[in-house]
């Protein structure tokens, strides 16, 4: 793709930004009325990320601002309509417009840049996939029924999962591209967290691909490793625990549903981001743990809140597209402090990882 700039696109996502343009974003809260109008058109502003996202905008934006012109000639777009679209996205500190109707980046925009080390394309994009368009309208009879996983067999004649791995091919790798994408980004906070002193051995439960755990392995070189996933999820393990990695000598890989049994005995159990199910997959998992467990082995659980105030909007908004695809929900600390005790283990603390994830740390009793 041609990139519109004096500067190589490859610049790293650390160059500070132009001046600041005039028309980044309006400088004042709008009254209620506006702003509720505002709201009700949520799903055109929703609609503009993802089209620049597949447009590819920001990656063809270097680091001086360009005509919609410049762009759209770079974009395979039309000029006019563009224009458009990225006045609108500026409104919302997407791209800034500068005085003479150039666009350029601002720290929003630069994330939909696909090398930049924070990048949100693939989340961008798994959040607006086209199965989302048809589910939204379906979220009052959700609320009505409490039942968001009938609602989606209704509309699309299966489950979720099958849904996508059946029928809905390119989005089931937009969903793997995404979930790829945050667990990179959160792998080293995980690990940077996590104090290791005493522990020989690390589970990572329902661990995905295992970023998490090859970060914690990378720090800690005389810790061994389990990751555990369903077999189609293993199979695509990051290159590092796989046979010829740097660190497939200290990781066993065992396909298995966490919901069933966890075969595998450890000094520390990391659980990230999975107990969005019904309540009772998070039981029979969490209880599936301390079965596996010696007494006094830890427990680390992450996972996002509902009731975390900085992240408030995103997990909440999460929260109900879970409601919609798979009837699942997202935590509140009170609702993970009464899970985590009914399975029987002891919290011993919640910490930050990050702005969007918190880690509750729990022993299993003796």
């Amino acid at each position: 793709m041609t990139t519109v700039s004096s500067t190589p696109a490859s610049t790293p996502a650390s160059t500070p930004a132009p001046v600041p343009a005039p028309n980044a974003g309006p400088p004042h809260t709008p009254p209620p009325a506006m702003r509720l109008r505002e709201l009700a058109f949520g799903a055109a502003v929703a609609a503009a990320v993802r089209a620049a996202a597949r447009l590819k905008v920001a990656d063809a934006l270097g680091e001086s601002p360009a005509t919609p012109a410049e762009l759209a000639a770079a974009v395979h777009a039309e000029p006019k309509p563009l224009q458009r679209l990225l006045r609108a996205l500026s409104c919302y500190g997407i791209f800034a417009e500068t005085e003479d109707g150039s666009f350029a980046h601002t720290e929003m925009s630069r994330l939909l840049r696909e090398d930049d080390p924070h990048s949100l394309r693939n989340i961008t994009l798994w959040c607006t996939e086209p199965w989302t368009w048809q589910a939204w309208p379906r979220l009052d009879d959700a609320v009505r029924t409490g039942d968001g996983a009938n609602i989606f067999h209704e509309l699309f004649g299966k489950g979720f999962f099958t849904y996508l791995h059946e029928d809905a091919h390119e989005s089931a790798h937009v969903f793997n591209r995404a979930m790829t994408t945050s667990s990179v980004q959160s792998a080293l906070d995980v690990a940077d967290l996590l104090d290791l002193t005493g522990v020989s051995v690390v589970a990572d439960i329902g661990g995905g691909q295992g970023h998490v755990l090859a970060s914690l392995l990378e720090k800690h070189p005389t810790v061994r490793g389990h990751l555990l996933d369903l077999p189609g999820v293993v199979a695509r393990a990051d290159p590092r625990l796989r046979d010829g990695g740097p660190l497939a000598d200290r990781t066993g890989i065992v396909p298995g549903d966490c919901r069933e049994a966890i075969p595998v005995e450890a000094d520390l159990y990391i659980i990230k981001n999975i107990l969005e199910w019904d309540d009772e997959s998070t039981r029979r998992c969490l209880r599936n743990v301390v079965a596996a467990a010696r007494p006094g082995a830890r427990v680390v659980v992450i996972e996002n809140l509902v009731d975390d105030t900085p992240s408030m909007r995103f997990t909440t908004a999460m929260d109900l597209m879970l409601l919609l695809n798979v009837g699942g929900a997202k935590h509140t600390k009170e609702s993970l402090r009464t899970r985590l005790a009914d399975a029987g283990l002891v919290l011993d603390g919640i910490r930050p990882v990050n702005a969007y994830l918190h880690a509750f740390e729990c022993t299993v009793p003796g």
